[in-house]
């Protein structure tokens, strides 16, 4: 799911027409791929997803650590098979999202199981991302790094260079203008372990 759409990023740019619709589809998608890589998350999903985790090297007593933002879920299969109902876990953190954690309940009787190999014993369903919406903060810095794809598009030397996923991750960690620097500030980074 795109964090913004071609209508959105023409009415920031002030164009119209559907003559670059395609053109401003590639920058969106092109900003949206160098946002998630800079910060080293995706910030929204509107569909589930199955991730799988072992039984093992991912479980550290009751705690099944993620490898991902998990910001819904929607099941969870032990590796013995069965179902892990709500009532069995609670999430880290309790009360916020993204998740980073599953812990099962001691109250549960349960423990995360395998039968005949850990690894990829246990399949979470659910969204994989930041949250179900981008926050606004994103979706901003998206329409802003798009829109300074779109009016470079023409200022590229036609031996090379270009608005592709790598040079839009080097104008993040470049020398951006002060406002979007202070944009860029209210976006968490996701800490890797």
């Amino acid at each position: 799911m795109a964090y913004i759409d071609a209508s959105s990023l023409k009415t920031y740019l002030g164009v119209s027409g559907s003559g670059d619709d395609t053109l401003l589809g590639t920058f969106i998608t092109a900003a949206q791929e160098a946002i998630d890589q800079y910060y080293l998350r995706t910030f929204e999903a509107s569909a589930n997803t199955v991730r799988y985790f072992d039984a093992v090297r991912d479980v550290s007593g009751r705690r099944l650590m993620l490898d991902r933002d998990l910001c819904s879920i929607n099941s969870i299969t032990n590796g013995d098979g069965t179902t892990v109902t709500a009532g069995q876990y609670t999430t880290y953190p309790r009360n916020d999202t993204p998740y980073y954690a599953i812990d099962i309940l001691a109250s549960s009787g349960i423990n995360w199981e395998w039968e005949d190999d850990s690894e990829g014993a246990i399949a979470v369903s659910g969204k994989w991302a930041y949250s179900t919406t981008a926050p606004t903060s994103v979706v901003y810095l998206t329409k802003w790094l798009a829109a300074f794809m779109y009016r470079a598009k023409d200022n590229v030397p036609a031996t090379g260079g270009g608005a592709g996923v790598a040079a839009a991750v080097d104008i993040l960690a470049g020398d951006v203008p002060a406002d979007i620097r202070i944009v860029m500030s209210t976006i968490p980074r996701r800490a890797v372990f």
